[in-house]
């Protein structure tokens, strides 16, 4: 990887994010979700480390536990070391709806956890708090996702006014398959665009049978923060199977999405998350599968199986070893994050 310059961002300030109509394109920052390389088991100063070196713009921990300690003194050290290089802190909170089985009370109920995240925002001068329900288990819960939809929806207009005293947004993401663009869209719209966003992860709406360019257009004037990774999918005894790749090994036009990025959500960081090696089935052959979709329509899976049929999106072969914590896994991981991270600086023309 050559030298590069490293560039600066442009102003994030709370508030000059969204706007009835997109200002004209500007460049797309670059920054990485430091899942990417989750099996280094590193914390937060670490992780920071490692991405100075990388030559990116932003950084996002997309969970507390990263954080050795959530003492305003540790976090403002994290905040001077970043500052010193110029490079963006975005971070999340987790789960808020109480009855999703990924429901974790480790760092405090759901009131907590905003409290937390507004807390930590102004120490980072972040003006996005990511949060979210689970993962496709939400679907096969009582009540499906429409309930947990509910409960976080309840829980952030219930602290509309300490969100809207601080100035920020908090991000929902569509997270692990539990909600399709329709779902997150109403869930932001509900709360109220003034305090809630989206957190992107066109990955995940695969995962969910949707066109990660569709999930884009259709989500892209809210987008407050991004995970972004390639992806292949291809036909299988149960219907299909998903598994992510590094960026530009896969079947997305990179191209084109990071223009339209440039358009649609001006300033807002492409986060890579490479989450390669691992096989995700969608069961869409199976009459179970479907009580976790009670109202969807056959229009809506159109453009799904159209990908399905793309020639670029086609079984690849899965070494699971490399997914794990494993010195090989640790280094096929910040491979694939290299391979992404060059791909996109040297092929798109809108990334920064």
């Amino acid at each position: 990887m050559g030298a590069l310059a490293l560039p600066v961002m442009p102003g994030l300030e709370a508030g000059n994010w969204l706007s009835a109509t997109p200002p004209v394109a500007t460049k797309v920052p670059l920054g990485v979700d430091v899942h990417s390389v989750r099996g280094m088991n590193w914390k937060a100063k670490q992780l920071m480390e490692y991405v100075i070196g990388l030559e990116v713009n932003s950084v996002l921990l997309n969970g507390l536990d990263y954080f050795e300690s959530l003492d305003e003194a540790y976090l403002k050290t994290l905040k001077k070391l970043m500052d010193e290089n110029q490079i963006s802190i975005y971070f999340g909170v987790g789960g808020l709806s109480v009855n999703s089985p990924s429901y974790s009370d480790k760092f405090g109920t759901p009131k907590e956890l905003i409290q937390q995240g507004i807390r930590m925002a102004k120490i980072f001068g972040t003006p996005s708090v990511n949060c979210k329900i689970g993962s496709h288990r939400d679907r096969h819960t009582d009540g499906g996702i429409q309930a947990r939809m509910e409960e976080l929806i309840g829980e952030l207009r219930g602290m509309r006014s300490q969100i809207q005293d601080a100035g920020i947004k908090f991000a929902v993401e569509n997270h692990a398959g539990d909600m399709r663009s329709e779902e997150v869209l109403e869930v932001v719209e509900t709360v109220g665009t003034d305090i809630c966003g989206v957190m992107l992860d066109p990955g995940n709406a695969v995962w969910v049978m949707e066109n990660p360019v569709h999930q884009l257009e259709k989500l892209g004037k809210h987008v407050l923060c991004t995970s972004i990774r390639d992806y292949r999918i291809w036909e299988s005894e149960n219907g299909a199977t998903l598994s992510w790749t590094a960026i530009g090994e896969g079947a997305m036009d990179f191209v084109k999405y990071t223009e339209r990025m440039s358009e649609l959500c001006p300033g807002v960081p492409l986060q890579i998350e490479t989450i390669s090696n691992l096989s995700l089935e969608i069961p869409f052959l199976t009459d179970k599968f479907w009580e976790g979709y009670p109202d969807l329509k056959a229009y809506h899976l159109q453009e799904f199986f159209l990908m399905l049929r793309d020639k670029n999106s086609v079984e690849i072969l899965i070494n699971s070893n490399l997914n794990n914590s494993s010195g090989l896994a640790q280094q096929d991981q910040k491979l694939e994050l290299i391979k992404s991270i060059n791909y996109l600086k040297e092929n798109c023309p809108a990334i920064q």
